[in-house]
């Protein structure tokens, strides 16, 4: 299989607004698909990061003209200027619209796949956030358990149809934590706006003893997110997370969300994570972004998450156990005691959660990402919530 079959080239020409691109824009660095398609398998040449549009949105509710967004974006995105750090990245075209809405999925879900098989992390430009679907399916070969953060602005279920609802942008989590086989560890929502999601939602998270954060619990505390989007192997970003005052490319933004900087904050996030292997934006409609402020925003954001993966600092897992400084508490209410772990390079913490049960046999202890804060509130003797969620899913 060549993932060329399913991509179509791209003219980075267009995107240089009658001139050349400067020998240090993007523009000039990222190895476009343009006659020859980009080599893969050069172990000392290969990109670590793949750019793929895909030109989808028939399951974009009300917000057809998403599938314009690649382009939008890569106009902005090939003039930008990386930071100091030499890059190594693809941009392998454009999956284009199948014959059907389920081809596409087939087709990203295919080169997710791949690309994460050959450690090359992709990049996807959509389309409609159902897209994150495919995305999730490129894990299922890879015979790993799967963290999945979400940033929107509510939760995309549909509770009164789980189980025969067709999949759309509006219904697509259903699809994820109904699929067989289940490799679903933790689905965490971050950003969602109350007065938008249903309660029986919200509920049913607690049941499943997955992971939220509404609006309110970050802004202006961004780092309160931080350990959601460093415990996840792949997120998707729905640019309506986003106000419409800081993003009007979307036909579903509404008037309060994140401010343009806190998105790029937390996509340099899901970019200084050493366990993210792929990351989404969707959603993004240039019809309704006539300055095209909302192709920049974007284009930044897919900066940050660059410039936060060449920040990477190789801190997981704990290797060599030199590097990291361990804390035992004991627990007032029994006879436990957590471990909690810091690390030397970046100061990030972590929370060691015991496996029982037989979801593991290799394993002694799941690593939960955690914040100094829940150490802190472990010292008082009380048990952080996340380190409880975790231990129940283990189980």
């Amino acid at each position: 299989m060549s993932l060329a079959d399913f991509l179509s080239p791209i003219q980075k020409s267009h995107y240089a607004n009658n001139e050349q691109f400067n020998v240090a824009q993007l523009g000039s660095l990222i190895q476009a698909y343009e006659d020859a398609f980009p080599d893969l398998e050069n172990e000392e040449t290969k990109p670590q990061l793949a750019i793929i549009g895909v030109e989808e949105d028939r399951g974009s509710v009300n917000n057809a003209g998403a599938k314009k967004s690649p382009e939008k974006v890569r106009k902005h995105l090939y003039h930008l200027y990386p930071g100091d750090y030499r890059v190594r990245i693809a941009d392998l075209g454009n999956i284009q619209q199948g014959n059907t809405i389920n081809d596409t999925y087939t087709a990203l879900k295919l080169v997710v796949e791949e690309l994460i098989k050959k450690d090359i992390l992709p990049i996807i430009i959509g389309g409609g956030q159902d897209l994150t679907y495919a995305q999730y399916q490129a894990y299922e070969g890879l015979e790993q358990r799967v963290e999945v953060a979400i940033i929107d602005n509510k939760l995309d279920l549909d509770q009164e149809n789980a189980e025969e609802t067709p999949i759309n942008s509006a219904t697509y989590l259903n699809h994820i934590i109904l699929h067989q086989p289940d490799y679903l560890f933790n689905l965490s929502n971050i950003a969602y706006q109350t007065y938008l999601v249903n309660k029986d939602a919200l509920n049913m998270y607690d049941k499943l003893f997955f992971s939220t954060m509404r609006l309110g619990m970050i802004s202006g505390k961004l780092d309160h997110a931080e350990p959601l989007i460093r415990a996840a192997d792949m997120v998707s970003f729905d640019i309506s997370a986003i106000r419409a005052s800081e993003a009007t490319g979307n036909a579903n933004a509404t008037p309060n969300g994140l401010y343009g900087d806190e998105a790029c904050q937390l996509a340099r996030y899901a970019g200084i994570s050493d366990k993210c292997t792929s990351v989404g934006f969707y959603e993004y409609n240039p019809t309704f972004d006539p300055m095209e402020f909302s192709g920049m925003l974007v284009a930044q954001m897919i900066w940050c998450f660059i410039d936060g993966y060449y920040q990477r600092k190789n801190d997981a897992p704990l290797i060599p156990k030199s590097d990291y400084l361990f804390y035992y508490t004991p627990l007032n209410a029994d006879d436990h005691e957590l471990i909690f772990i810091k690390s030397k390079k970046s100061d990030r913490w972590w929370m060691q959660v015991p496996y029982f049960g037989s979801k593991s046999v290799n394993e002694r202890y799941y690593l939960m990402p955690c914040r100094y804060e829940d150490y802190q509130l472990a010292v008082q003797g009380e048990m952080p919530d996340l380190w409880w969620k975790t231990h129940q899913r283990l189980q």
